[in-house]
């Protein structure tokens, strides 16, 4: 499915994240740094500048009623989950209701646009419902972010995994742990670290402490996140031979 530029779903929730309202700034300081049973810690705010690829993609317009994570992996492209553009039932979302802001921050970004246009995985939704071993996204930004370094696609799948994004208890600040366990299952990953709506799309890397991107976050089993790895799909969309990418 490309728009503008076997169901696995039993026993997994999608993390799309549809907020009760517009949310004001908030000043994230004033938040608990200890996390909660069940969710990602905020990162430390001396961190926040090596991960200014992960952002809000904000997928109801400016109002910000709904929000996955997804990351810079070029200038003007993000990786994502094909749910938060998509739905679980193939339903796309027009561009011009999809917003991305890079390093997000309790009301700042280090930059923003709005999206061009997407494409999800081309058997997402080959049997109308989501397939969630392919529920990934490229999507294509209006302008390019040019002051964020993207992340870099890796091809090495093992633990230790790291994870990002934002999610509902605290949607101004970024989340991450870097010592996440993990296991393949079928074309899918298991990682043994908490997720919560609006985790959705956010990167999962390995390779630390030069942490490369493997896959995104779908959903949450068993309160771990199920991860989507990157496949020959992504890296053939993306730019050859650019210094996007890592082999």
């Amino acid at each position: 499915m490309t728009l503008g530029r076997t169901t696995t779903r039993a026993f997994v929730l999608l993390l799309a994240l549809a907020l009760p309202g517009r949310l004001p700034a908030q000043d994230p300081e004033a938040r608990m740094m200890t996390p909660r049973a069940g969710e990602l810690p905020a990162m430390a705010r001396d961190r926040l500048s090596d991960w200014e690829a992960v952002g809000r993609l904000n997928t109801r317009g400016v109002s910000r009623l709904g929000m996955c994570s997804a990351a810079l992996v070029a200038p003007d492209t993000l990786l994502t989950a094909a749910h938060c553009v998509a739905g679980p039932d193939g339903h796309p979302t027009a561009p011009d209701l999809l917003h991305f802001a890079a390093g997000w921050y309790g009301g700042d970004d280090a930059g923003d646009s709005p999206v061009a246009g997407y494409e999800v995985h081309p058997k997402a939704y080959a049997q109308v419902q989501l397939d969630v071993e392919h529920d990934i996204a490229l999507v294509y930004l209006a302008a390019p972010i040019a002051a964020v370094a993207p992340l870099r696609i890796g091809s090495s799948v093992a633990p230790r995994y790291a994870l990002a994004g934002y999610h509902d208890h605290r949607p101004h600040r970024l989340s991450g742990r870097f010592d996440c366990d993990g296991r393949p299952v079928h074309r899918l990953l298991f990682v043994d670290c908490p997720v919560r709506p609006g985790n959705s799309g956010g990167p999962v890397l390995s390779g630390g402490p030069d942490w490369q991107v493997i896959g995104v976050v779908s959903a949450s089993a068993g309160g771990k996140a199920l991860v989507v790895p990157v496949d020959e799909w992504v890296r053939k969309r993306l730019l050859q031979g650019a210094p996007y990418t890592f082999e």
